[in-house]
């Protein structure tokens, strides 16, 4: 498993230091973040919330390591993001972190358990299978096993992502818009069981979402407002 060093003395997880994003544009430059400082503890759950187009979604791909920024630098786990190379990266994402996106992201050609599988498989752990049938048992999926994602409900596919996302463990959970494609029942059984995980794993969980009833489910708040928190 992870050789990662989290310190349990409360050390902060995740801490950006004057974080900026910008891209070139026809029109000039396009600051989509600028100087954003942060600071999340282990165990904490934490929403970003702002507008469509405040910069949510990239603050998520910068603080996961997915993308890198123009400036300011991230800290993961006492490491700088800025200072690894993609692979480093990667490697850092397998140890510590799980992802559960707005748009499942499950591969169509693999069946529930093989997706589930997957990070596991990837890592080399000869449990995998077991792991992965315990998991989608525990997120009320075990008759659906050897279904793949298109004979299975948006609700099912998402449950599907959130076993694959904590079948690891990870240290942190970053969830992008994780109901935005479920019609609102289903989004709020979702996130009851997004909840539930988190608090079973005491997984530090980084959740996006322009729904502020969602983000009230957090421990903490952060508004972006133009790329700046404000």
């Amino acid at each position: 498993m992870s050789d990662t060093h989290i310190d349990s003395d409360n050390s902060p997880l995740i801490v950006t230091e004057r974080l900026g994003k910008a891209v070139p544009t026809s029109e000039g430059t396009l600051h989509i973040l600028s100087s954003v400082d942060l600071i999340i503890k282990p165990g904490e759950s934490l929403a970003i919330v702002g507008e469509s187009g405040s910069g949510k979604s990239t603050l998520l791909g910068l603080l996961a390591g997915l993308d890198t920024p123009s400036s300011g630098r991230v800290l993961v786990a006492g490491r700088d993001l800025t200072q690894l190379d993609e692979d480093g990266r990667a490697l850092l994402r397998n140890e510590l972190v799980g992802f559960v996106f707005q748009s499942f992201q499950l591969l169509p050609g693999l069946t529930a358990l093989e997706n589930v599988m997957l990070p596991l498989e990837l890592s080399g752990d000869p449990q995998a299978e077991s792991a992965a049938r315990a998991m989608l048992d525990r997120v009320g999926l075990a008759h659906r096993l050897t279904h793949t994602p298109r004979q299975l409900s948006g609700g099912e596919q998402q449950r599907v992502a959130l076993a694959r996302a904590f079948v690891t463990k990870p240290a942190i959970l970053f969830a992008d818009e994780p109901t935005g494609n479920l019609d609102s029942k289903t989004g709020v059984h979702i996130i009851d069981l997004l909840f539930e995980l988190n608090q079973e794993q005491q997984t530090t969980l980084v959740l996006v979402t322009h729904d502020l009833a969602l983000a009230h489910r957090c421990q903490r708040s952060i508004r972006l407002q133009a790329g700046q928190l404000v």
